[in-house]
């Protein structure tokens, strides 16, 4: 790691400087290096390094051979079609060579590199191991891929059986999207399913972390992203949840010392910062009207600033590394807890996170921290105790719409377009149930509109016609077979007590994949807050380390 960052410290300075080593004076005709202009570029990096010079002259001409063995590649590989590989040869190898040269449409046990995204001048690793090592090595990481993919799957369709789920049955859970304060969000239906699925994907990734298995977290927070792609930026800005999902994917790379993401790594603390900004606003002032307190969020940004500093450390930005660090620092000294206030409020019958989570609020105020989180304690319990109520009443106003003749979806879709009220979600009732108004596919059908997608637009919006006309613009004209699933047959012209005779919601199978994801869904909704900032702590310590070698030294 050291001689990797020794050497993006020494290109970084190199490129910033416009030095071509592999051109004179650094390089002859010959291709023999300028050892005095060698020397004396080292001469210069050296105290900035903090390393002895024969180390950075050494360094510097590795870095000068490796241009010039490119320069003579790529005329290889133009005029031949000859590629130039290096070769990461074991350290016990005898072999001294470790450059190949090869075509790339040759076949490696039966695996054409070329298909492999391997190019002129790339670096491949070789392996020294027996035919049984290969064949337990192959093994054991098909079986990895194979546990990651199945895993990523069932956290999938968990969560998708979730988003479909409209709390129309009793005793099955589901998923609602609420604000700050417990209120339902109204999002589009395709949305709010892409959402719920970013959120159970990133819950899950955030739960492999806690048991430090970064790789297999990194691939459930990568498919997370994707999903969050489907959302409105509005609805992106809006909430912290891209941005908390944007530092965890970087903390991954940091864990797994994936140097090749460096700048898909920026890219993303970059989109991270942006978004806090749009979610917090600039001073914070809306995290302030919404919480009372900013202190909880802090451990958000000190991990943002420690990685962006770490990011800068390896591509040689010493000062800016150094800059984020003192920011990281003042942080870490208001966020790090006295261990004595925390047993005093465990004492009080108040849990570890409670203790460490209120005593950030509260600026490590102990009797206003005791006070906030006795506070929260009752607000959690009322908001409980309005859902409590509120799937209470819910349950009954669809029982009464089903004895009506509605069928159980037809009423709890209907409850939801109508926000409750009971009289309108009757009215919807029927407009879902398939009795569409003659005069209002008429209407659609002067607009060019076929009968069987106009019939199904406004059962869809509840008979409403410039909702109906919008939704299949939007659509070209063409309704989606997901979208025509939602929709009663157009045939039925009455409402109709049937229900299916096997549903998702329902089987066997289903409920296992649901209770499966839900217990990786923290039930306190501050979880992501909850850091104890000893990975963070050790990280800050290493990067002290780094930069107190070379600051002394700096002019």
């Amino acid at each position: 790691m050291a001689e990797q960052n020794m050497e993006a410290k020494l290109k970084s300075w190199l490129k910033q400087e416009k030095i071509q080593l592999w051109n004179p004076p650094y390089t002859d005709e010959d291709n023999v290096p300028g050892q005095q202009h060698l020397q004396d570029l080292a001469e210069r990096y050296a105290p900035l390094l903090c390393l002895p010079l024969a180390e950075v002259v050494g360094a510097l001409d590795a870095i000068r051979l490796q241009a010039v063995n490119r320069g003579k590649g790529n005329k290889t590989f133009r005029e031949t079609n000859v590629a130039t590989l290096e070769l990461l040869l074991p350290r016990d190898s005898k072999k001294s060579k470790n450059l190949l040269e090869t075509r790339l449409d040759v076949g490696v046990q039966e695996v054409r590199l070329d298909e492999q995204g391997v190019k002129n001048h790339s670096k491949m690793m070789v392996l020294k191991v027996s035919d049984t090592e290969l064949k337990q090595q192959l093994s054991e990481e098909e079986e990895k891929t194979k546990n990651q993919n199945e895993s990523i799957q069932r956290t999938q369709k968990g969560f998708q059986i979730l988003s479909e789920r409209d709390g129309s049955e009793d005793t099955s859970p589901f998923l609602e999207i609420a604000d700050q304060r417990g209120n339902p969000l109204k999002i589009p239906h395709e949305e709010k399913k892409a959402l719920i699925l970013a959120m159970g994907l990133h819950e899950k990734g955030r739960s492999l972390m806690k048991k430090k298995q970064f790789d297999n977290a990194l691939c459930h927070l990568l498919q997370a992203d994707q999903q969050f792609s489907k959302c409105g930026s509005a609805l992106l800005s809006s909430v912290d949840n891209f941005a908390v999902l944007q530092l965890d994917i970087v903390w991954c790379y940091r864990a797994l010392e994936a140097l090749s993401c460096l700048e898909d790594g920026k890219s993303r603390l970059q989109r991270a910062e942006d978004c806090f900004l749009q979610c917090y606003g600039e001073q914070q002032q809306r995290l302030l009207m919404i919480k009372g307190n900013t202190g909880r969020e802090e451990v958000l940004f000190l991990r943002l600033y420690l990685l962006q500093s770490l990011l800068s450390y390896i591509e040689g930005n010493d000062a800016q590394a150094r800059h984020q660090l003192s920011k990281v620092e003042s942080l870490y000294s208001r966020l790090c807890l006295d261990s004595e206030k925390m047993s005093q409020l465990m004492v009080l019958g108040f849990t570890e996170r409670e203790a460490r989570l209120g005593l950030r609020a509260c600026q490590g105020d102990l009797e206003e921290a005791a006070i906030h989180i006795s506070n929260q304690r009752q607000e959690r319990e009322e908001l409980k105790q309005r859902e409590r109520q509120k799937r209470s009443r819910r349950m009954e106003v669809i029982s009464t719409l089903t004895e009506l003749g509605f069928s159980r979806r037809d009423a709890a879709r209907a409850l939801q377009l109508a926000d409750g009220d009971v009289d309108k979600a009757y009215a919807v009732s029927v407009c879902l149930s398939g009795a569409v108004s003659p005069e209002k596919v008429d209407q659609l059908l002067y607009l060019g509109f076929e009968r069987d997608v106009s019939e199904a637009a406004l059962r869809l919006t509840a008979g409403d016609v410039q909702s109906a006309t919008q939704l299949l613009l939007d659509n070209q004209g063409v309704l989606s077979p997901e979208l025509l699933s939602e929709s009663p047959p157009s045939t039925s012209s009455s409402p109709s007590s049937e229900e299916p005779s096997t549903s998702s919601s329902t089987s066997t199978e289903d409920n296992e994949l649901v209770n499966e994801v839900l217990e990786d869904i923290s039930r306190h909704e501050e979880d992501y807050l909850d850091l104890t900032l000893e990975e963070e702590s050790q990280l800050i310590q290493t990067m002290k380390t780094y930069l107190s070698r070379g600051h002394t030294h700096t002019v």
